[in-house]
């Protein structure tokens, strides 16, 4: 072997051994990089979720706050609102000469009465003035009156006619919505407007009814005036009646 091939077989053994040397550092620069790289997933990963520990723990914690302010919220509008209430003056409404005569009349038993549980005690029969009477106890009550009213009142279980006795004696006066079922003389609606016509007020509300066909039944009750739902909505008929019940209350 001359010395030039010697000196070739040397270079090829240096890079060959350069080019084993190079992998080696590659292989094992690769290792660490993906070494550091899992190290900085799983970092991330325990970020990520100590993030959504945090960000769940704020999240509830307004959802909490944000309750309590809505429920405090609630409270302050509704004291608000019964406060408006309160100070609200009661609806002017107009009354014909015969229903100022009525009002007055109501006014006078308001103010004589001890005080009572209810301001009215409402009479109907179901079959055709369960709807009218239900609209004309909704109005009153959105006004401050208070209204017996037997869907309300009545509790099963007990006397049907005792606490039917105990309204008709714990209201100021008598509201009596009067339809062609009501005329006719059913048991219940002839006992109430028995007693209500005791009473130093009876306020007569005519559905679907005249005063003449009223007269035909009753010679008394043609002699009171009332109102009609033929000249009068339902809801103006309850501000009158609470006009002339609440009256004493507001002087």
């Amino acid at each position: 072997m001359t010395p030039s091939s010697d000196v070739n077989k040397i270079i090829r053994e240096m890079k060959a051994a350069q080019r084993k040397a190079e992998q080696q550092v590659q292989r094992e620069l690769k290792r660490a990089v993906d070494q550091a790289n899992r190290e900085i997933d799983q970092h991330n990963r325990k970020v990520e979720q100590q993030n959504r520990q945090a960000v769940a723990e704020y999240n509830k914690k307004v959802d909490a706050h944000n309750r309590a302010a809505d429920r405090h919220n609630r409270q302050e509008v509704d004291r608000v609102n019964r406060e408006l209430r309160k100070a609200a003056p009661q609806p002017a409404v107009s009354y014909t000469a015969s229903e100022r005569q009525l009002a007055q009349r109501v006014q006078e038993a308001v103010a004589t009465q001890d005080t009572r549980e209810y301001h009215v005690f409402l009479s109907y029969a179901r079959i055709d003035g369960s709807e009218i009477a239900s609209e004309l106890r909704n109005g009153l009550e959105s006004m401050g009156v208070s209204v017996w009213f037997d869907e309300v009142a009545i509790r099963p279980g007990k006397s049907l006619a005792l606490q039917m006795d105990q309204g008709l004696r714990r209201a100021h006066t008598g509201v009596a919505v009067l339809t062609a079922a009501y005329l006719t003389g059913r048991f219940w609606t002839e006992r109430e407007l028995g007693v209500l016509l005791h009473k130093s007020t009876l306020i007569p509300v005519l559905h679907n009814v005249t005063f003449e066909d009223v007269a035909q039944y009753s010679g008394i009750l043609p002699d009171l005036s009332g109102f009609s739902t033929e000249h009068d909505s339902v809801r103006e008929i309850a501000e009158k009646i609470a006009a002339a019940v609440l009256v004493t209350e507001s002087s």
